[in-house]
């Protein structure tokens, strides 16, 4: 069925690739990094402009939606004593621990607009943060809402060939059946092969999500004598204090430990091999892939941006079909 969303902290789209292909339709779009607004722009056309900082958008100028999606970031939360006027009310006490952080704007629009159902998602540690604590004030501040819940920490290896364990949490304003135990996933071993280029320039067979051309690797994404040294030396100095600190060396047939944001710094938590020469960084197409960004039936995504900026915003981001599963099994329960 057709649907309407906003997207929030949107990155550079990844939410909204995956809730358009469930059949949604985005009505608003709020991202404050500049570099990001660019990349969003560059690969979507939209009847709306980009809102920048969330906390100065008056709710009143958003448009009425099915769904709120948003990977919003996760400040510290205070559990600090509420005060006696707050403490009065219960949705006035929750408030009061979250005022301040961006969860707050998520629930500023929730209680402005009430839509039919929203879908939040965050790092795995986002359980266990302070404590449990943060974690347990987000889940009753949405509960107090009159939202009933449903959350999963989701492994993208199964869809992708990398690590990446994330927390989903989805909200209906309304009792529905919607559970995560619906959610069907991929079976088998996703292969880097599927994600990485042809060092001979000879093109790799196309999964799903993975359809730009393949083509042959720019030598300047190959490491530096010196900082291979670096690396090699950093590595073996952790492993004789017993420490797991190290680079990540992976083959064609191998799943990369997780993207990060600070990939530009040195790359070394995805480190390609390379016959007779040293590893190499990922490209920002193959970080693209690998974040499934590039998917059947629409040009490759645009990358607008430089290499250490395209770097931040694929760490930064979403794994597109995870998501797109549970927008698909999330917009089943949605009424007309």
């Amino acid at each position: 069925m057709s649907f309407t969303f906003i997207d929030l902290f949107a990155g550079i789209g990844g939410m909204r690739l995956a809730f358009e292909a469930a059949g949604g339709r985005c009505t608003f779009t709020s991202e404050w990094d500049k570099f990001s607004q660019r990349t969003y722009a560059a690969n979507f056309e939209s009847d709306h402009a980009i809102a920048g900082d969330i906390t100065q958008v008056d709710v009143a100028h958003i448009p009425a939606h099915d769904v709120l999606v948003g990977g919003f970031p996760c400040q510290p939360f205070s559990i600090a004593g509420v005060s006696k006027k707050n403490a009065l009310g219960r949705p006035h006490g929750f408030l009061d621990k979250i005022q301040g952080t961006l969860f707050f704007d998520i629930v500023r629009i929730l209680t402005h607009h009430r839509p039919q159902a929203f879908l939040l998602e965050n790092v795995k540690n986002l359980r266990s943060h302070d404590g449990g604590r943060t974690f347990a004030i987000i889940t009753e501040t949405l509960t107090a809402l009159g939202y009933h819940l449903a959350w999963k920490v989701i492994n993208a290896k199964k869809y992708v060939p990398q690590n990446r364990e994330r927390i989903f949490l989805v909200g209906f304003r309304d009792h529905a059946r919607f559970s995560f135990d619906d959610l069907v996933l991929p079976t088998g071993k996703q292969s880097l092969d599927t994600v990485l280029h042809r060092e001979d320039g000879t093109e790799a067979a196309e999964p799903p999500y993975t359809l730009a051309p393949h083509g042959t690797v720019n030598p300047k994404y190959t490491l530096s004598p010196k900082l291979w040294t670096y690396l090699q030396n950093y590595a073996a100095k952790h492993r004789a204090k017993g420490n797991g600190f190290g680079f990540g060396l992976v083959g064609r047939t191998d799943t990369a430990r997780t993207l990060s944001a600070r990939y530009f710094k040195d790359g070394s938590e995805i480190l390609v091999k390379q016959a007779d020469n040293r590893p190499r960084r990922l490209t920002p197409r193959e970080c693209a892939r690998l974040m499934g960004f590039d998917q059947p039936g629409r040009p490759p995504f645009i990358i607008p941006v430089s290499d250490t900026q395209a770097y931040r915003q694929f760490g930064n981001a979403i794994v597109v079909p995870v998501v797109a599963d549970i927008a698909h099994l999330l917009s089943q329960h949605l009424s007309p």
